[in-house]
């Protein structure tokens, strides 16, 4: 008996004899579908406009993971939730998880979004 199968009673065997795949094969299946689904996610470019804002770029971005460069030069990383016409909403703050935070539109310098991995 191989290491893959399984000792069962003698009227369930018939049904568990085909192949089942082992932890490696799965875990590598795990990875690639995980690798490829992150890869899938990321938008590939910013698709800039010349009368672009910083409040219009964010707001394409919405849902997406972003930086936000301020005048204090301080960096800010978070997901895009909500752009209002004064601040926009940011979740899960890189560092601070548990924490979102509301940054003024007037006080970001810039837009950092990631196109590939």
């Amino acid at each position: 008996m191989r290491y893959w199968q399984l000792r069962l009673p003698r009227g369930r065997q018939s049904q568990f004899k085909k192949y089942q795949p082992s932890m490696k094969t799965l875990l590598l299946l795990t990875v690639m579908s995980i690798v490829t689904s992150t890869a899938a996610l990321a938008d590939g470019k910013v698709d800039f406009q010349p009368s672009d804002t910083p409040k219009t770029v964010l707001e394409r971005q919405a849902g997406q993971r972003v930086e936000l460069r301020l005048k204090s030069g301080e960096k800010l990383a978070g997901k895009v939730e909500k752009v209002g016409d004064k601040a926009v909403h940011l979740s899960a703050i890189s560092g601070q998880e548990f924490f979102d935070a509301v940054v003024v539109l007037d006080d970001v310098t810039a837009v950092l979004v990631r196109t590939s991995k």
